[in-house]
């Protein structure tokens, strides 16, 4: 039987909703805040409930669970998400050294965008080149992202081919400060966890950060890559995809069907959710 668009959409976002795109997490981040008012809005950021290198278990639920809603939640909940989420970023806003609003559409478009290319590669590293259906369905399916923040609908590209010209376009105005890269640099050296959990953890966070970056974001942050890093990088891709082909679906989808069950249980018993 042939699969609606719909059901489409619900399977491949629940593909890419793996566990296992964690690894990527924290180069999402440097991606999202290689725009300079994004970094500076969010190293400068006096919210120290919301920093990660502050709260990190905090800051990795909320992210998280902002994913499993804007993608596989209601109307509704991001709705509801939509409302904790604007009541957060009233108090993330600055004029100096680097103007930001946390409520600037453009670059909560920028912020999606990015959160959208980790969809795409995450499926691509755990699943392979997708279809140019399950492209579609991605692509539709990922304007939530934006449109969860304060993204009108209209402004996230047309199409798929549209938001390359914008990502390409993206790239171009990428830029770090001393401030934003050493505070990126101090995420993908976990140099704000304890001593133990740093020394245990921290080269294998730093070579996926710099794995799953884009040549250019790699670049601006002054980490170098080689060939040799690049084949590394690729058996290990292999081996999470492999390992992630075998996991059923329950402990695949850990731990966003997790944080998508306490939404769930915040919004009904009126506990914060943000």
């Amino acid at each position: 039987m042939t699969e609606t668009a719909e059901e489409t959409s619900t399977n491949v976002l629940q593909d890419s909703m793996s566990g296992l795109a964690l690894a990527a997490a924290a180069a999402n981040v440097v991606m999202q805040l290689a725009r300079l008012p994004v970094g500076h809005g969010v190293a400068n950021s006096k919210v120290d409930s919301g920093r990660l290198d502050k709260h990190p278990v905090k800051r990795t639920r909320t992210t998280l669970t902002y994913l499993a809603v804007a993608l596989l939640g209601t109307d509704d909940e991001r709705k509801k998400l939509r409302q904790e989420v604007n009541r957060a970023h009233r108090q993330v806003h600055a004029k100096e050294p680097v103007a930001y609003n946390a409520f600037d559409p453009e670059l909560q478009l920028w912020v999606a965008a990015c959160l959208y290319q980790g969809v795409e590669i995450i499926h691509r590293t755990l699943y392979g080149e997708p279809s140019a259906e399950e492209i579609e369905a991605m692509y539709r399916a990922g304007a939530r992202l934006g449109t969860t923040l304060q993204v009108k609908e209209e402004m996230w590209p047309e199409d798929r081919a549209a938001f390359e010209e914008y990502w390409q376009d993206g790239l171009s105005k990428i830029e770090m400060d001393d401030l934003t890269r050493g505070y990126l640099r101090d995420l993908t050296e976990l140099r704000f966890a304890h001593t133990p959990v740093r020394q245990l953890l921290a080269p294998t966070n730093r070579f996926l950060t710099i794995g799953f970056l884009p040549q250019r974001f790699r670049d601006e942050l002054g980490y170098p890559w080689t060939p040799r890093d690049q084949r590394r990088f690729d058996r290990l891709t292999r081996v999470l995809a492999r390992t992630n082909g075998v996991l059923p679906r329950p402990a695949r989808e850990f731990p966003f069907n997790l944080y998508l069950r306490d939404f769930r249980r915040r919004v009904k018993s009126g506990r914060p959710i943000v």
